[in-house]
């Protein structure tokens, strides 16, 4: 089994890359690859990640990459297991790639991705209840608490209605199919 993996910089890892001693899987959900991400990774969702081998070429590095680095930190023993090499993840993802001064693809087409679509939504719709119950009538508070509820009910379960909804959404059809 290959040891826990060590972080590289944006910088190290642009060297492995350059001379093709690397593999940069990219961990975020489509969605959000589909918006941004470094030229030459491949799209590994965490979320299949056991369903779908990694098929890395033998004598190549893995490295993996998440928006900021903090996924794939958190996720780092079940990505390396299975692994029959060392791995390494990016440090500071693609935002530190990107900070770096390294280029990335970025399609501003592509609709933003579904965690900030929920969270422009819901917080639209907490504002617009707090304003209305303020403005209009106390029971329109009861839209925020709503919000509230689906908000806690989403993190507890892992059913988002928010999102299922917006994912029906005109913007959304083309990436969901």
């Amino acid at each position: 089994m290959p040891p826990a993996a060590m972080t590289l910089s944006p910088n190290q890892v642009a060297d492995l890359l350059g001379q093709d001693r690397a593999v940069m899987i990219d961990i975020r959900e489509p969605d959000e690859f589909a918006r941004r991400h470094i030229k030459g990774a491949r799209s590994q969702p965490l979320s299949a990640l056991s369903a779908v081998p990694l098929n890395v070429p033998h004598g190549k590095t893995v490295v993996f990459t998440c928006k900021s680095g903090m996924r794939t930190a958190a996720n780092c023993e079940r990505l390396v297991s299975g692994l029959d090499r060392a791995a390494f993840l990016l440090e500071g993802g693609v935002d530190g790639w990107a900070a770096a001064g390294l280029p990335v693809t970025e399609n501003r087409k592509a609709p933003l991705e579904m965690m900030r679509q929920v969270q422009i939504g819901a917080g639209s719709l907490v504002l617009l209840g707090v304003a209305l119950g303020y403005g209009v009538h106390p029971v329109f508070f009861g839209l925020s608490g709503a919000v509230g509820a689906g908000l806690l009910m989403a993190g507890v379960t892992g059913f988002c209605g928010l999102a299922r909804l917006l994912n029906l959404a005109p913007w959304n059809r083309a990436a969901g199919t």
